[in-house]
């Protein structure tokens, strides 16, 4: 078979089993998410042993530390797995749910329906946690989900992916419902972005120009998002200690990240108190620092900022320091530079904390809190599919809900319409 045909089938499978999905009992999509986190868990040798495959083959083709670092099946990694899973089982059930229900004037009842998307399309790369957390929101939500990783996680995209598919099968999920391409070529890539007629929707996660490929080749929809440009303002009336916690937090807590901090922006009136012992804590963990002229004014050591600095996302211990005369200039600045992603005030002042929360045209805004927050399992999702900064179909990290659409439903009594 040809690897078009073989994609194509893929493809048609999926859009079988997505029918049947789309009407499954909420209590069996419930028992295989429980048990497929319990086979996770009980699999976590198998699963540490593929992986190790891949982290071996991924040092040798001398990847960077965070790409290392996302590709890497911690303890910690595989228990989020497990839990993510057992959190999406406790949500409610978006499928089916009606809501607006409205009377015309002619007696017809109108309102709309919560139905599933179809077959989801994901492409990633090296984070072997997303096989799990997409299957699981698809399956949640309804949808029949293919899934092609990169080749650096190949042998833990596929470990993992078998395993979800067995506890599918024993709970009477279709076998089409969850599927991984397990070709690394990316000709597969482009033979699945042909299939409008199977695939309903395509989510890429991964750098920029994984996404940017995707959107040039795609006939289906694309939910994108091209980079974490994500910022901390620290206003004038911040509480510092808070605010070196947060800023710390933001850009050392995992660096690789895309809802890691990139810039951070301080008010005139505090930048000599607070940036001196914050660059201190930069400097101890390894940061290094590239700033404005005002700050380096007041940090001699660091390295001056170029333009393109402030549109950077590092995904490194790298920093963009730039000193702001308020909020106006703030969030000027994030408008300017950012990619709707994410964006943080620490303030004492509730006007400015309201007005950066309206003002700012991101995914995710914070109020005194860490970027690192915008993240589907910590605002409460159970897990993300992956973090829209497009507004259409979803804003932000997207959960159960945001893989579900909706349809119009009418009940009438013999109305015909003249």
């Amino acid at each position: 078979m040809t690897l078009k045909n073989e994609i194509r089938q893929v493809a048609r499978k999926a859009r079988e089993a997505g029918y049947v999905l789309a009407n499954l009992p909420t209590s069996t999509k419930n028992a295989a998410l429980e048990e497929m986190a319990k086979a996770l868990h009980q699999s976590a040798s198998k699963l540490k042993k593929a992986n190790a495959i891949d982290v071996t083959a991924a040092r040798k083709a001398g990847l960077s530390p965070a790409m290392i670092d996302r590709l890497t099946l911690s303890e910690s990694t595989l228990r989020g797995m497990a839990n993510s899973l057992k959190e999406v089982a406790l949500l409610p059930d978006p499928v089916g749910e009606v809501s607006k229900m409205w009377k015309r004037p002619n007696g017809l009842w109108v309102g709309k329906m919560r139905i599933p998307l179809g077959v989801i399309g994901i492409i990633y790369e090296s984070r072997p946690n997303v096989t799990s957390d997409a299957a699981g929101l698809c399956l949640k939500a309804g949808n029949a989900v293919i899934l092609r990783g990169g080749s650096e996680a190949i042998h833990s995209n596929l470990a993992i992916g078998e395993i979800l598919q067995r506890v599918g099968n024993q709970h009477g999920i279709p076998a089409g419902a969850i599927q991984m391409i397990p070709t690394t070529s990316r000709r597969a890539v482009e033979e699945m972005l042909q299939l409008e007629e199977y695939i309903d929707v395509i989510i890429p996660r991964g750098g920029e120009d994984l996404i940017r490929f995707v959107v040039s080749h795609s006939k289906i929809p694309v939910i994108k998002h091209y980079k974490g440009v994500c910022h901390v303002f620290v206003d004038a009336t911040a509480d510092l200690e808070m605010a070196q916690a947060i800023s710390y937090n933001a850009k050392v807590q995992r660096p690789g990240v895309c809802n890691a901090m990139e810039t951070l922006l301080v008010h005139r009136d505090i930048a000599s108190r607070f940036l001196p012992p914050m660059a201190e804590k930069f400097r101890a963990a390894g940061v290094e620092l590239r700033g404005c002229p005002e700050s380096r004014r007041i940090l001699k050591f660091i390295k001056a900022a170029r333009e393109a600095d402030w549109a950077a996302e590092y995904l490194d211990l790298i920093l963009a320091v730039r000193v702001v005369a308020g909020l106006e200039e703030a969030i000027a600045h994030i408008i300017r530079y950012g990619s709707s992603h994410t964006d943080s005030i620490v303030t004492g002042d509730y006007t400015n904390a309201q007005r950066f929360l309206k003002e700012v045209p991101s995914s995710t805004v914070l109020v005194n809190a860490s970027t690192r927050f915008s993240d589907g399992f910590e605002l409460g999702l159970g897990a993300e599919i992956g973090i829209s900064t497009t507004k259409l179909h979803a804003f932000g990290p997207m959960g159960v809900e945001d893989l579900t659409t909706s349809k119009f439903i009418v009940y009438g009594s013999g109305q015909i319409r003249t």
